[in-house]
């Protein structure tokens, strides 16, 4: 038995609900999700195909809405409750970027701009009216330094209703 997980991807910035999806298989036909930030967590059940040992496609809409996250990056988990002890198998687990922490009012998506030569996140951030800070933290795997950008690089704008 095994666990694929295809959405989401790793540091993909996602809103309410989180969107999960793959190909499982699990102990009569179910397997758990955790979105979590190791202060809070939104926890569920999936169905996954007919029952043990058959593989088949899986959707999970996880509403983090209401949870009281205090960080930009959570983690979503999948994983299988073993029967015989209550342990977490063939667990997989994804780092994203919570896009509705950014935004003032409902997260819809993001933009991309290309890094062109001559670009800053100042530069950018001001063609699309929105903080450093705010491309910065939508970013955080890709920019570790604000004043490191390059050429060709794909920075992601968040965007919310009250932008």
């Amino acid at each position: 038995m095994s666990i694929r997980m295809d959405q989401p991807r790793p540091f993909d910035l996602v809103g309410s609900p989180v969107l999960i999806a793959g190909i499982g298989s699990g102990f009569e036909a179910n397997i758990s999700f955790r979105v979590h930030d190791g202060h809070d967590e939104v926890t569920g059940p999936i169905t996954v195909g007919g029952g043990s040992g058959e593989h088949a496609q899986f959707q999970a809409r996880a509403n983090v809405g209401r949870a009281a996250f205090k960080l930009d990056r959570v983690f979503v988990e999948v994983f299988e409750v073993s029967a015989k002890d209550g342990s977490e198998r063939h667990k997989v687990t994804r780092p994203v970027l919570l896009g509705s922490r950014m935004v003032k009012g409902r997260y819809i998506g993001y933009r991309e701009h290309v890094v062109k030569a001559g670009d800053t996140l100042t530069k950018i951030a001001r063609k699309h009216k929105v903080s450093v800070d705010r491309l910065v933290r939508a970013n955080a795997h890709e920019i570790s330094d604000p004043d490191l950008i390059h050429p060709g690089q794909v920075v992601r704008i968040p965007i919310g209703t009250g932008d």
